[in-house]
């Protein structure tokens, strides 16, 4: 993480930010987030981003009133600036005040959330013929209440990621309760089948992502079928490609899948969609 952040609109040094310790975030881990990637010194797909943390805001019920999309806007752009990023990425989060919940607390400021953002160095770009995805353990609750939210409450992400981590993989494909596909731990999740381009729906559990809904948009350009559908387990080994998205990831092309290796010819779905992305990007 870069050296300085932004706490309510205000620059700060990151080991000297303070929030309250007893806040519904802490106690209850009621915030959300969204993470965008920086490229050329700008955020990408801000619009997208913000319109969705104002829905998962909505969702977890975290005040978001106080937050005008211009002024956080100009204080994201203003941390770009400040922290010198060129590529890279961010993070706006919005933590709940205890002023709803179990343990209540009058705000002495009037404050009913925080806004913090962070900016980082984009995740290295790994060698093509090294992500490896495993398949994870630990379920998708398709009926928990922030099914598909990108909550604070991120723990059980991590863990996902950290265990398939813990067996020499890179990432991990999560099932839900049904035992269907619903994404990786921490990016979507695309297949190619016979030309035709497959991704789970949202209705297993996975986010939105935005990166993911940027992609629908390019194959379609691109009249690459795409197919969002419920699948199990079968349908993602009998991938001919498979690549994962992200903000920070990008178009992120999978070369093992447990014990099954893809070799990536030139052409291939993956490869001319990811090289749009990067297109766009650039733009």
């Amino acid at each position: 993480m870069h050296p300085r952040v932004i706490l309510n609109y205000k620059v700060v040094e990151a080991s000297k930010a303070r929030l309250p310790a007893v806040t519904s975030a802490t106690l209850h881990g009621r915030g959300v987030f969204t993470t965008l990637a920086v490229y050329g010194g700008r955020p990408f797909q801000r619009e997208r981003h913000w319109a969705r943390l104002m829905e998962h805001a909505a969702r977890a019920g975290v005040e978001r009133t106080l937050h005008d999309e211009r002024a956080v806007s100009a204080a994201l752009a203003q941390l770009i600036e400040e922290n010198k990023v060129e590529r890279g990425r961010a993070r706006i989060t919005i933590l709940a005040r205890a002023e709803r919940g179990l343990w209540k607390m009058k705000s002495p400021d009037g404050l009913a959330s925080d806004l913090l953002i962070t900016t980082g160095e984009a995740r290295p770009e790994k060698s093509d013929d090294a992500l490896a995805l495993t398949v994870s353990p630990h379920r998708v609750n398709t009926l928990a209440a922030l099914a598909g939210v990108k909550s604070v409450n991120y723990l059980e992400q991590i863990l996902a990621w950290e265990e398939g981590r813990g067996r020499g993989f890179d990432e991990v494909v999560r099932l839900n309760e049904r035992g269907e596909v619903v994404s990786a731990a921490m990016a979507n999740l695309f297949w190619v089948t016979d030309g035709r381009l497959h991704t789970p729906a949202l209705g297993t559990g996975a986010v939105e992502g935005t990166t993911r809904a940027c992609l629908l948009e390019l194959a379609a350009g691109m009249s690459v079928p795409v197919v969002e559908g419920v699948y199990e387990l079968a349908h993602v080994a009998d991938a001919e490609e498979i690549f994962l998205t992200s903000s920070v990831l990008g178009v992120a092309v999978v070369t093992t899948f447990d014990f099954r290796r893809y070799t990536v010819a030139a052409g291939s779905v993956a490869l001319r969609l990811r090289e749009a992305f990067r297109q766009l990007t650039l733009a």
